[in-house]
């Protein structure tokens, strides 16, 4: 996907600190994704999005769009596939297709890789094109690092992260709690002609992983993670994302490198400020220098050039 990353319309702010130990503040920052060939949104409204996936016209439930929709109902009316159900984030409902049938996944494309889309119970089809902003800002440090790196994706997913990790040329570690996650993991490093490529499949709770590898020394260079508000481990492990954040926030930092590159968090789907997660990030990583940089992912409409917030994100990079 061609993106690219932007900031607020004023310039963020850097906030200077008494305390030298602390890392280098930025905030807010908005990151960006533009329309482009892979992916598009083409218009939002009225309490859903319109978006284009590859071949695919497809409307989707979006709680933020409270304003009206820019584009003629003709328009929307044009889709391919259209989510109906339960408006929650993790509602189950299922998929409507007005013209022909459509299986169950269909091939998808990022920046070169080629991945499956998939029609799920949960209204969501296998990538968050927002988090592209995240995905090449890793693979450029990797590739400038000219040396091996190592990667820890944390409730990888489908695994689109990781793939962009291992064909920069990093060793990768993809943990989710789901075997059908990895399983679809899996397909797409196979349709992404990247099997030869370094990546560790492990279905795990993301926390006792972290606790393992913590005990085992193991340590890696850049750690992604983006954990739910919710969630549940293979063996009935109950993830609350404000009462675990702040200890798996700590492993993250017990199991990185002497010479590590960037930690990132990602939330979805939480009643909270961008500030909250800055704040738990810039106290977790102080005394290793570097600087933290906060705010939200943002999605630009093709048409009306409207921002969607998608989540808000936390990263702290070394230099």
């Amino acid at each position: 996907m061609q993106k690219t990353m932007g900031d607020s319309a004023s310039a963020p702010r850097l906030l200077a600190r008494r305390d030298s130990a602390l890392p280098t503040e930025k905030l807010p920052v908005i990151l960006e994704v533009l329309p482009n060939d892979d992916y598009a949104l083409l218009d939002s409204g009225g309490g859903e999005k319109l978006e284009q996936y590859g071949p695919y016209r497809i409307v989707r439930p979006e709680g933020q769009a409270i304003w009206q929709k820019a584009l003629p109902e003709a328009e929307w009316r044009k889709a391919d596939a259209i989510f109906t159900g339960d408006t929650d984030e993790e509602g189950l409902g299922r998929w409507r297709f007005p013209k022909t049938p459509l299986g169950e996944t269909w091939p998808m494309r990022h920046d070169g890789i080629d991945y499956l889309g998939r029609f799920t119970s949960f209204r969501h089809v296998g990538v968050f094109p927002e988090q592209a902003t995240h995905w090449d800002h890793m693979a450029g440090l990797i590739e400038k690092a000219r040396r091996p790196v190592k990667v820890l994706n944390l409730f990888g997913y489908t695994g689109l992260a990781s793939l962009v990790a291992a064909k920069a040329g990093a060793e990768v570690t993809h943990v989710d709690a789901s075997k059908k996650a990895i399983g679809w993991a899996r397909e797409n490093q196979e349709m992404a002609r990247l099997t030869d490529k370094p990546i560790r499949w492990i279905c795990e709770d993301a926390m006792k992983f972290a606790e393992r590898e913590e005990r085992r020394g193991s340590r890696y260079d850049i750690i992604l993670f983006d954990p739910p508000a919710y969630g549940r481990g293979p063996k009935g492990e109950v993830w609350q994302l404000f009462d675990d954040l702040p200890k798996l926030a700590d492993l993250c930092r017990s199991i990185l490198t002497p010479k590590p590159l960037a930690v990132v968090l990602t939330a979805y789907s939480i009643r909270a400020s961008f500030f909250a997660i800055h704040a738990l990030m810039r106290d977790t990583f102080a005394g290793m220098g570097g600087s933290v940089e906060s705010g939200e992912l943002v999605i630009r409409e093709k048409g009306a050039g409207r921002a969607l917030s998608t989540s808000l994100f936390s990263r702290w990079v070394s230099g």
